[in-house]
């Protein structure tokens, strides 16, 4: 289909508006006669849009005719109406045919590499393999063995189930499952202990194998012994194991910091300013002056490579650099909004550091004012399973 919709550019074609109470007669037919339609977007239930080559074009009239449509020319599109609108103008023309074979010659090459994935797998870390293996941004299309990848890359990752590379247009598309997890063998005869990785208080025990030193209700800290390998029973005597077992503790995490009443603060002024650089392949062009108007300033940036249909992408990146000024402003807060301020911040850096937020149980703030500033703590109980296995040595 890009292929067809490529040749149709350098060909001409035109955009078409059609008109009838009988559409669906209208496409079917089309289809039928093999008449290539694209870009078909339905408006109403009685008018559509379309794109369409200048010789289909010439066969919709009988079409038109037979299901009562009308049929109108929007727009005309493509490579002979940009050549005859600008006819006189022969420097524009030699340019645009060094463009068009300039894009003719791109598009043999990979400009863009996309990762399809629900899984977490770092899709940085797919790319990475990619390019080791290949296929990297700027590589020929006709030079890439998708198979030879694809087997090297599931010999070098055994999460990955399965992956795919579907090369359309100027754009390799890689879509992974991951695989699942092969269930943990024990081996029963590596004796072991289960020790406390963490600190906190005992809410379930259930011991499979061993004998557990720990009752629900306790406290304990990371290091302290929670099953101990071993069994004895009353004929076996003593007895060496694996242990194994689900303990379930509230784990408490804090964070306590200074908040100073008085502060410097930035305060944003609303102005801004955009800046642009165009990058191909390793070449960089500034579109600005280094020196920003601004005095006190913060800068963000978005990189955006080109395209010009969705899966043809060009050995081009745009960045667009824009900078938000600010003022530096002296401030007072009051107790209440400083410890509203300091519990969000705090609360934010607890969460980066709990894996599952849903089993949060508690929170606790504590503040404690001093001359000047307040120190404030966030504590969070969270429940959480607890232990690793210690390898018991003779």
């Amino acid at each position: 289909m890009f292929l067809k919709i490529w040749l149709n550019y350098i060909m001409g074609y035109v955009n078409i508006k059609v008109e009838s109470y009988f559409l669906e007669r209208f496409l079917n037919i089309c289809i039928s006669k093999k008449i290539f339609l694209w870009n078909v977007k339905r408006k109403k239930s009685t008018i559509l849009y379309a794109n369409i080559s200048i010789k289909d074009y010439k066969r919709l009239k009988e079409i038109a005719k037979r299901t009562k449509s009308k049929v109108k020319i929007e727009s005309k599109r493509g490579l002979p109406f940009i050549l005859y609108k600008y006819r006189k103008r022969k420097i524009f023309m030699a340019f645009s045919i060094v463009i068009l074979i300039g894009l003719i010659a791109t598009s043999n090459f990979i400009w863009n590499i996309e990762v399809k994935s629900d899984t977490e797998i770092n899709k940085e870390e797919i790319i990475e393999l990619l390019n080791q293996n290949g296929l990297k941004i700027g590589t020929n299309k006709n030079k890439i063995d998708t198979d030879l990848i694809i087997n090297k890359i599931r010999l070098q990752r055994d999460d990955i189930a399965w992956i795919g590379i579907n090369m359309k247009g100027t754009n390799a598309i890689i879509e992974i499952k991951e695989a699942d997890k092969a269930p943990e063998i024990i081996d029963e005869n590596e004796y072991c202990n289960i020790v406390s990785n963490k600190n906190g208080s005992i809410t379930k025990i259930n011991v499979q194998n061993g004998t557990a030193v720990v009752n629900v209700g306790d406290i304990v800290k990371e290091g302290d012994l929670l099953v101990s390998g071993y069994m004895e029973g009353k004929y076996t005597g003593i007895r060496y194991v694996h242990s194994n077992a689900d303990i379930e503790a509230k784990v408490w995490y804090s964070e306590k910091e200074k908040f100073y009443l008085n502060q410097n603060i930035q305060v944003s002024t609303g102005n801004s300013e955009k800046k642009y650089s165009i990058n191909i392949g390793n070449f960089k062009i500034n579109l600005f002056k280094d020196i920003s108007k601004f005095e006190n300033y913060n800068t963000t940036s978005e990189n955006k490579k080109l395209k010009l249909f969705s899966n043809f992408y060009l050995p081009i990146e745009i960045t667009k650099i824009t900078n938000n000024e600010y003022n530096n402003e002296n401030k007072t807060y009051t107790k209440d909004e400083l410890t509203e301020i300091a519990t969000e911040e705090l609360e934010a850096k607890l969460e980066e550091e709990i894996e599952n937020k849903e089993n949060i149980v508690n929170k606790q703030v504590n503040v404690y004012e001093n001359e000047g500033y307040i120190e404030v703590e966030v504590i969070y109980e969270v429940l959480e399973n607890i232990g690793y296995e210690d390898k018991i040595v003779f």
